[in-house]
This record gives C-alpha cells, sequence and structure tokens, in this order.
C-alpha cells in the first residue's frame, strides 16, 4: 500500500480551477503551481469541461456567515 496521500477534489473545485484559468489566460503549469496541483491534473479537468463531463452541480445551499461587532474601547 503506498504512503502517499490521496486528495480527492469537488467538482465545484475544479470548475472553478477550469474558469479561473480560461479568463487569466495564463499558462496552465503557472495556475497549477500557484494552487498545488499537478499540471496533469488541471489538463485532465480543462479537458473533461471541454468534454462536458466535468459540469458544476448547482445546490440550493445558502452560506452564512454571521457578522459580530467588536466593542469599542471608549
Amino acid at each position: 500500500m503506498s504512503e502517499e496521500r490521496v486528495v480527492t477534489y469537488s467538482t465545484e473545485f475544479k470548475v472553478r480551477v477550469v474558469a479561473l484559468t480560461n479568463q487569466l489566460k495564463v499558462d496552465t503549469t503557472t495556475i497549477a503551481n500557484i494552487i498545488g496541483l499537478h499540471p496533469v491534473m488541471e489538463y485532465r479537468w480543462r479537458q473533461e469541461s471541454r468534454e462536458g463531463k466535468l459540469v458544476e452541480k448547482r445546490s440550493r445551499r445558502i452560506g452564512m456567515t454571521k457578522i459580530t461587532k467588536i466593542p469599542s474601547s471608549n
């Protein structure tokens, strides 16, 4: 059994990485290095996106963040 860690990425993450590479018009290896991915992963995701295999599934979940005020020291 391999000692290496296997990382599973969500479809949402993959779609966002592909969109980022398309928007920035930057070399794929540059984006992969910044994000910490192997460039082959990004190439594969881009190919899956072109083939229609990588589609983000819309969910009805809404993110909520509670904003708390810091008391003033008056």
